[in-house]
């Protein structure tokens, strides 16, 4: 068993890849916030790729970690040097393993603000990227407003205050470097948001705003946000994967990447201090997003809700067993193709028959073994940007709103808390407390779950929404979860548009 570490790469086994560069001579071009499996088995990977190639010796990535959790992260990197395995666990059960040595070192906000600070102030810093989650953003849901009454948001408003959260973080660097006269770094979201360069750019510029109107001015018109569109199937690490990765590969990692073989990354080539030559290790450099991060967003993200809840109320765990019931895959393929698709903006040269039939191939992965638990959580954060906005598109055309509004009485059934086998759920969620309060009153009031206009708006005053969520509702009260999915696949071609 060979323990990670610089030291100990020469001794790894010959069936686990290792970087073929030279570490000592990276230096940091990118600060990274939210080192998650994600972040790690993506960017740092194409990054890692690039030096594997000999190129991005100067674009090597700083870490960061802003809540005091991060702290387990921390003493995981600085035992392993950074170092950390990625495992691709393959549809046909092989698996391949692979040390990403593209991180060179890892701060953690809370013990050291001004390191932070300092490391994104630093001339060699072009880019400071987040995989923050769609709740990092600190928006309203429904009015897209920045949130400036968040307690932490607010502290960091004060005067004087030392910065804690990310907003804070990043304004005082770029604060510091217009100061010294320096060129600001491009800020590069990599969440699941719609036009995520977008909506980072008007929440920072908002937080700055109000930190110093001048300052926020000045962002606004010198810092560049690219948006991009990600996409990587990356469950969340347990010790299984920790055996595996010792069992197969004789690594001891404390924290290994488990993902599906399949990855992109279509991303805004808008960069006004440089980047990494991405393009050389696939990823898609565009002048507009937008048509990409709708089809993923709405079709992979979307889909994900779309089996989740319904999966889970039904009695399965993971995401594979899903997907490999035929009724289910059926009822997501017709989500993406009478629903979703609709509201898609023109892909050319895109497959889009392809890519529906990709993703359920994907998703059904048995080796992956994605929870559904993990895809259920956070339901307050991914349902208004991923769901809503296609059932909003579609009431405004005269389209089809029944597996959308289904998948939605499936959220609110769920946060019910008990599943159909009377087994408790553990919700997982920021509002929990108010979701499942609501959910608590669905059999009386079936509206009572959709009546928060701080999630759905005007949704609950929609006479054709209010009429397919409440019959599916009631359905997953009276029949089940799949008898609900039987009847919106049997009677899906009585819903045609208009109706």
């Amino acid at each position: 068993m060979t323990k990670l570490s610089t030291s100990s790469l020469p001794g790894i086994s010959a069936n686990v890849a290792v970087p073929s560069y030279d570490r000592s001579k990276l230096t940091v071009g990118i600060v990274h916030f939210g080192v998650g499996g994600f972040h790690r088995a993506h960017q740092a990977m194409y990054l890692d790729r690039l030096m594997n190639a000999g190129a991005a010796g100067d674009w090597a990535i700083c870490g960061v970690g802003v809540l005091p959790s991060d702290a387990a992260m921390k003493t995981v990197m600085e035992t392993q040097d950074c170092l950390y395995t990625l495992v691709l666990k393959n549809p046909d059960g092989t698996r391949e393993g692979r040390v990403i040595g593209s991180m060179i070192e890892y701060l953690l906000a809370p013990e050291d603000p001004e390191a932070v600070i300092e490391k994104m102030a630093a001339p060699g810093t072009r880019v400071v990227s987040l995989t923050i989650t769609e709740g990092g953003y600190n928006f309203h849901h429904v009015t897209g407003e920045f949130d400036a009454a968040n307690p932490a948001v607010a502290a960091d408003l004060v005067p004087g205050a030392v910065p804690s959260t990310v907003f804070g973080l990043v304004t005082e660097a770029l604060q510091r470097r217009r100061d010294r006269g320096l060129p600001p770094f491009t800020v590069m979201s990599c969440d699941n948001i719609q036009g995520n360069g977008d909506v980072a750019a008007g929440m920072f510029t908002a937080f700055a705003r109000l930190r110093d109107p001048d300052f926020g001015q000045w962002m606004q018109e010198n810092v560049a946000f690219p948006n991009s569109m990600v996409d990587r199937i990356t469950p969340v690490t347990t010790d299984e994967d920790r055996s595996m990765v010792a069992e197969d590969f004789g690594v001891e990692d404390a924290w290994p990447v488990v993902s599906e073989d399949f990855e992109q990354w279509v991303l805004e080539d808008h960069f006004p201090l440089g980047r990494p030559a991405f393009e050389e290790v696939g990823v898609q450099m565009v002048d507009d997003v937008e048509p990409y991060e709708l089809m993923k967003l709405r079709l992979l993200n979307a889909s994900h809700q779309g089996l989740c809840y319904f999966g889970y109320l039904a009695g399965y765990r993971y995401a594979h067993e899903v997907c490999q019931d035929p009724l289910f895959a059926r009822f997501l393929l017709d989500y993406m193709d009478k629903e979703a698709t609709p509201t898609l903006k023109p892909l050319p040269g895109v497959d889009l028959a392809g890519y529906k039939h990709k993703l359920i191939e994907r998703f059904s992965n048995e080796y992956v073994r994605d929870t559904l638990a993990r895809l259920c959580a956070e339901s307050s954060d991914r349902i208004p940007k991923w769901l809503l906005p296609v059932i909003r598109e579609n009431l405004a055309a005269g389209g089809d709103i029944h597996r959308s509004a289904a998948i939605v009485a499936s959220w609110a059934r769920y946060a019910e808390g008990t599943d159909e086998q009377g087994e408790p759920i553990t919700v997982v969620d920021r509002l929990r407390e108010p979701l499942t309060a609501a959910a608590a009153r669905n059999r009386e009031d079936p509206l009572a779950f959709i009546s928060n206009p701080e999630l759905f708006g005007d949704l609950a005053s929609n006479d054709r929404f209010v009429s397919a969520y409440t019959g599916a509702l009631a359905s997953l009260h009276d029949a089940g979860a799949r008898a609900t999915v039987e009847g919106l696949v049997r009677n899906g071609e009585n819903h045609t548009q208009g109706n």
